[in-house]
């Protein structure tokens, strides 16, 4: 049997942010993978310019390897106490390609952030808006990074032993959720 694919989106552009170091654990802790990384660096959505040019190439290159993906890791920074924006238009732009990328897709939401809450908040509206596009959520204890900046080794590693065997066992549990 082939390696499975796994889609990592970080709902944060910046390349040293921690939920792409979040992202890059979890895909670890996932174990043998062919690992893809969304690209969540898309114009605004605007529906003149989607009737005007159509999805544009990157939104759909987005949905393609959403639908290839057997299972998906999204990392939800809390910007202001909700989803950030380049996420939320990720979503919005996906549900408007063809067909349903997300649906029964397997999918964890993690979230690592500078507040005590380590970005509940967002995680719930991450999950909100992946149940609209019937996405399989895979629940269990929330991987809700707090204070990530203490919480992270400078070459990326998780170090708090809590937070890595809560991410662990989301992983094993996506991971069993793929099984045929």
């Amino acid at each position: 049997m082939s390696e499975p694919v796994l889609l990592t989106i970080s709902g944060s552009l910046r390349e040293g942010s921690f939920n792409r170091m979040l992202c890059r654990v979890a895909a670890e802790a996932f174990g043998p993978a062919e690992v893809i990384d969304g690209d969540l660096d898309l114009p605004l959505y605007n529906g003149d310019l989607e009737d005007a040019e159509g999805i544009p190439a990157k939104v759909q290159t987005l949905a393609d390897q959403i639908a290839r993906a057997d299972a998906i890791v999204i990392s939800a920074p809390e910007y202001n106490k909700g989803i950030s924006g380049v996420l939320k238009n990720a979503l919005d732009w996906v549900s408007r390609t063809e067909g349903n990328a997300f649906a029964g897709k397997p999918t964890v939401v993690v979230s690592a952030a500078a507040g005590r809450t380590g970005g509940e908040t967002a995680q719930f509206m991450t999950m909100a808006c992946l149940l609209q596009l019937q996405a399989q959520i895979i629940s269990g204890p929330g991987v809700l990074v707090a204070g990530a900046s203490n919480e992270f080794s400078e070459d990326g590693a998780l170090t708090n032993a809590r937070y890595m065997s809560t991410l662990e066992a989301r992983m094993a549990t996506l991971r069993e959720a793929i099984k045929p």
